[in-house]
């Protein structure tokens, strides 16, 4: 967790009062008034954004001269514009028509992306308002666990990343429950990359035993672990399978409230299950 604190509010310098009379405008001067918003506005900008829109709606390409009869713009214009679009990788040309090129499948996907994000923070967060406790998603993915969201809040904060996640997944119950979802060669792999170690009293101490855990774990069962990571918290996961993707969502609770964290993490399961379909594509982030 990031702890930003706040800054001093800026205040402008005050400015000294003069004694001059206030300006005279000479009898008759308007006052000008502000210029409209749309006269700020970069015209070519604006033009360009047209032909992206119009080559947009032509799966398999339009010729300038239908761009620029569509956009009503001067065909010249559309031929300056059509150029620098492509330059720039925004549309490519072939045979004479034109379609949209890398830089803006770049964009609209960045931006389906962003979009399933937001889906996926916005669900986190109601489970962690209706369940009372920290949320988190996390994957597997080449190789690595990374973690792509957690909402928590002041009264409710999430586990400090005292250790790195990716290389004590052995002592935390999203590492270990997404361990439990991978074959044998690739838990091998990770354990020969990042092995168990001691991190607090409790953890597991060392490959082999954390094996044997992992291969008694109960497919769809949560995975609970007891301030093996982090002394004071305990925490609990449940796995995700989304096409090939291992993926957990858990939570986390003090250990003085530990009665709670198999309850909450039903609730959890129970959430996850009714909404898995609606968020398939979402947790693919």
């Amino acid at each position: 967790m990031v702890d930003t604190a706040s800054a001093q509010p800026y205040a402008p310098p005050t400015r000294s009062r003069s004694s001059a009379p206030p300006l005279q405008r000479p009898p008759g001067t308007a006052v000008p008034e502000h210029p409209h918003p749309a006269a700020t506005l970069i015209g070519s900008v604006q033009r360009a954004m047209r032909l992206l829109e119009s080559v947009a709606e032509h799966e398999y390409g339009a010729p300038a001269k239908q761009l620029a009869r569509e956009t009503g713009l001067a065909l010249p214009t559309a031929y300056h514009l059509l150029r620098t679009l492509v330059h720039e990788g925004y549309l490519r040309r072939d045979k004479g028509l034109f379609f949209l090129g890398e830089a803006a499948e770049r964009l609209g996907s960045s931006g389906a992306a962003q979009k399933r994000r937001s889906t996926v923070a916005d669900t986190l967060a109601q489970w962690r308002d209706s369940i009372g406790v920290p949320v988190y998603y996390a994957q597997y993915r080449d190789g690595e666990i990374e973690i792509m969201c957690v909402s928590d809040t002041p009264g409710n904060p999430a586990v400090e990343e005292w250790a790195d996640f990716r290389e004590t997944g052995h002592a935390h119950a999203i590492g270990q429950c997404l361990l439990s979802q991978l074959d044998e060669d690739a838990r091998r792999d990770h354990l020969d990359r990042y092995p168990a170690q001691s991190v607090t009293p409790y953890t597991v101490r060392d490959n082999h035993t954390l094996l044997r855990r992992l291969e008694r774990m109960r497919r769809m069962e949560p995975v609970v672990e007891r301030q093996e990571y982090a002394l004071g918290t305990v925490c609990a996961a449940i796995p995700i399978t989304v096409g090939t993707t291992a993926a957990t969502m858990a939570i986390s609770l003090p250990s003085h409230h530990a009665d709670r964290l198999l309850p909450a993490a039903r609730q959890l399961q129970k959430e996850v299950g009714r909404l898995l379909g609606s968020l398939a594509i979402s947790i693919s982030i």
